[in-house]
C-alpha cells in the first residue's frame, strides 16, 4: 500500500469549532430555559414549607401530650430568627437564634419538647435556608383563652407565589401555619 492510498482520519479545525459553537448555543439555551436562580428559590421554598409542617406538627404533639402545656414566652409578642420586623401586625419580634428543643429562652421557639413522654418529636428547631432579614422563621402564641400558636415564613419563588394569600392567615406576604394562622398580635 502506498502512502497516498491511506485515507487520513480525523476532524478538521473548522469542524471542531462548529461543533463547539453548537454545544455552546445549546448550553446557553438550557440555562435560559431552566433558570437556575428560580430553581434554587423553589428548593428553598420547598424546605420552608416542609419545616413549617414539621414545626406545626411538633407543637401540636406537644400540646396534646404535655401535662400542662406552655407555649413559651413569646405570648403577646413574637420570636424571630433574624431582626425585629416580623409578620405580626401589633407586635415586634424578639430576636432569638437558638435551635435547641430544651425550652431555653434563647431558642426562637422556647417550648420544652424534650419534656414529652417519648422525647422531642424533632431533633432541633430548623432555620430558614436563607435566614436573612427578608427570609426567616417567626413564632407567636397566646395563652388565653386557649393555647394557640402561629409559625410564619416568607416565600420567594414564583412557583409558590400566592400560597401566602391562601393559607388562612391574615398576612398576605407571609406563609402562616398553626392552630390560629390569623393570630393578630
Amino acid at each position: 500500500m502506498s502512502v497516498s492510498s491511506i485515507a487520513k482520519k480525523g476532524f478538521t479545525l473548522v469542524e471542531l469549532l462548529i461543533v463547539i459553537a453548537i454545544l455552546a448555543v445549546l448550553a446557553a439555551a438550557v440555562v435560559i430555559v431552566l433558570n437556575p436562580a428560580e430553581l434554587l428559590a423553589q428548593s428553598r421554598d420547598s424546605q420552608r414549607l416542609s419545616d413549617m409542617d414539621t414545626l406545626k406538627n411538633a407543637v401540636a404533639v406537644y400540646i396534646s401530650q404535655a401535662t400542662t402545656p406552655a407555649l413559651g414566652t413569646c405570648t403577646g409578642g413574637g420570636c424571630c430568627m433574624v431582626g425585629t420586623a416580623g409578620p405580626f401586625t401589633n407586635a415586634v419580634c424578639v430576636t432569638r437564634t437558638g435551635t435547641a428543643t430544651d425550652g431555653a429562652a434563647t431558642n426562637w421557639i422556647d417550648i420544652n419538647f424534650n419534656g414529652l413522654p417519648g422525647g422531642s418529636p424533632i431533633p432541633y428547631l430548623p432555620k430558614d435556608p436563607s435566614n436573612t432579614a427578608t427570609y426567616f422563621y417567626s413564632y407567636a402564641n397566646t395563652a388565653s383563652p386557649t393555647l394557640t400558636f402561629e409559625i410564619d415564613c416568607a416565600l420567594e419563588s414564583s412557583k409558590y407565589a400566592g400560597k401566602e394569600a391562601t393559607d388562612g392567615g391574615n398576612a398576605a406576604s407571609w406563609y402562616e401555619v398553626g392552630t390560629d394562622a390569623g393570630l393578630d398580635l
